[in-house]
């Protein structure tokens, strides 16, 4: 299948594995790329610019194929080096980053005097055009059922993927609800040239997490995702434990008062790996999308991508053709 998003990154298939923190290391940005899709490494996972370029070398080493770096652009009185970390990645001859987080413009100049393509990740139609006129390549347009960051307009994409497709010159990506060939082939009709997933691809034996959480994902249905942090005006969507209920606890108790203060030990990235890593279901809040509801299994990576250019194809050739011969 060709999209202007194969053709913008040199992959076979429109299917990119977005970034995810203490996920998104060279295993699975590997897996991904050598079944056609893009993989990505997460940057800020690696402490270190340095460990991001043993991670960028390690990728290297198990793909022949494009793959991606993804930087997060924190509000953060002690911002990460991130000029050393694009360094790491021009180094390391990546082509693709993507960002997230606040607005790449500042480091936009250092990362196309390198030759690299830009996806942005955007919740709104309003970030997606920014990210046009600073010079990104593609945008990566999240509704309102993502995992992790869905932004504060809760828009879900049944609309906010047509008004991208109404608004942008530049190729785009839906994220937040995909899972499978009818997700790419319903993306591709509201306009999008691919799909990116996050949440899918943590249930696949090639995601470097802990069984527990690729069965949690399973198990899960549609209703079993919370909004946290919605009075910070930082809304993130996570998967429902222990330690969910007692942040939703805390933010009813504090209403508008609230400060990150007050939940910070149930969301610090490393509570976040207690889950992820170890297994401990119960430590901390973890991303996790609605599309939960619709993975029912834990293939590989190159099971996933082949099941779901097939589905698509079919989709396209006897249900929707079919449809228009009868």
């Amino acid at each position: 299948m060709k999209t202007r998003i194969t053709e913008l990154f040199g992959i076979r298939h429109p299917i990119i594995q977005g970034g995810m923190h203490h996920v998104g290391y060279a295993e699975l940005a590997a897996a991904v790329s050598n079944a056609g899709g893009l993989g990505i490494i997460t940057g800020l996972t690696q402490p270190t610019p340095e460990d991001l370029s043993r991670e960028i070398a390690r990728c290297a080493e198990m793909t022949d194929q494009p793959f991606g770096v993804n930087l997060t652009f924190l509000p953060s009185f002690k911002a990460p080096p991130y000029p050393d970390y694009i360094q790491a990645i021009i180094d390391g001859g990546v082509k693709v980053v993507e960002t997230a987080g606040r607005s790449p413009e500042q480091y936009m100049p250092q990362l196309k005097a390198a030759g690299i393509k830009v996806i942005h990740k955007c919740t709104s139609v309003r970030h997606a055009l920014k990210a046009e006129k600073i010079g990104c390549d593609a945008v990566s347009v999240d509704g309102f059922e993502c995992g992790g960051h869905p932004g504060e307009d809760d828009i879900p994409n049944f609309i906010l993927l047509p008004r991208a497709a109404e608004e942008l010159t530049i190729p785009f990506v839906a994220s937040g609800g995909m899972a499978d060939g009818r997700s790419l082939v319903a993306a591709m009709a509201l306009g999008a040239d691919g799909m990116n997933m996050g949440t899918r691809f943590l249930a696949t034996t090639d995601a470097p997490i802990h069984d527990n959480v690729k069965q949690a994902i399973v198990e899960a249905d549609e209703r079993q995702t919370r909004l946290i942090m919605r009075n910070l005006r930082n809304t993130e969507r996570v998967m429902n434990n222990a330690a969910v209920e007692e942040i939703i606890r805390i933010e009813k108790e504090k209403g508008e008062a609230e400060t990150i203060d007050d939940i910070r030990h149930l969301v610090t990235g490393v509570k976040g790996r207690l889950v992820l890593q170890e297994g401990k279901m119960d430590e901390a809040a973890w991303s996790c999308g609605m599309v939960a509801g619709l993975i029912h299994d834990v293939p590989s990576c190159e099971e996933l991508i082949a099941r779901i250019m097939d589905e698509a194809d079919t989709i396209v050739r006897q249900r929707l053709l079919g449809s228009l011969e009868a």
